[in-house]
């Protein structure tokens, strides 16, 4: 769940980026799928994290 929701995170804050930078469409996909993916990883570490400590 974490990775899902720091990834959906990643792309709203890319496209924000993006917008207020004012880039075109391809630009505003480009940035969300690199912040998505960013964002997805270090979910994924805080969910490894959070797993080992809970055990």
């Amino acid at each position: 769940m974490i990775v899902i929701f720091s990834a959906l995170f990643g792309a709203l804050l890319g496209t924000l980026f993006a917008k207020r930078r004012k880039g075109k469409r391809l630009d505003i996909l480009q940035y969300a799928a690199a912040y998505a993916m960013a964002f997805a990883i270090l979910g994924l570490f805080v969910t490894l994290i959070v797993h080992r400590i809970s055990v």
